[in-house]
């Protein structure tokens, strides 16, 4: 597939996908800043925002599941690419860093909502 046809673009507010939808896709930033956020009607709660060279969709490419939380694009003319479940498999069995590179970033992520969840309950 021409790399071409996996760069998508929006622009600020523009939900790339909504918390909930089944996804079999990692996207990774490649221009803009991603959003992601937790909609309960008009109330937003961003969990983070993500910028050039970060990616964000790696649960539901890895494990199936449906999406965790929203993905919107926070800046006009923001670029990211697909990447599907298969060229996933492909890169984690070939290129060894990349699939150093999605653990690093989960276990960040775990720990960074691991910091948040479990605060010490006070005596």
């Amino acid at each position: 597939m021409a790399i071409e046809k996996c760069i998508d673009e929006f622009d600020t507010d523009d939900v790339i996908f909504e918390e909930g939808s089944i996804g079999r896709e990692l996207f990774v930033v490649l221009d803009g800043k991603v959003d992601i956020a937790k909609v309960h009607g008009e109330s937003k709660t961003i969990i983070v925002s993500l910028g050039k060279g970060e990616f964000f969709g790696e649960m539901a490419v890895i494990d199936g599941s449906s999406r965790s939380a929203s993905a919107i694009a926070s800046a006009p003319h923001t670029r990211v690419m697909r990447i599907n479940h298969a060229r996933f498999v492909y890169l984690v069995s070939q290129q060894p860093a990349f699939a150093l590179m999605i653990m690093d970033g989960l276990s960040k992520r775990l720990r960074a909502s691991n910091a948040v969840t479990f605060r010490p309950a006070n005596p």
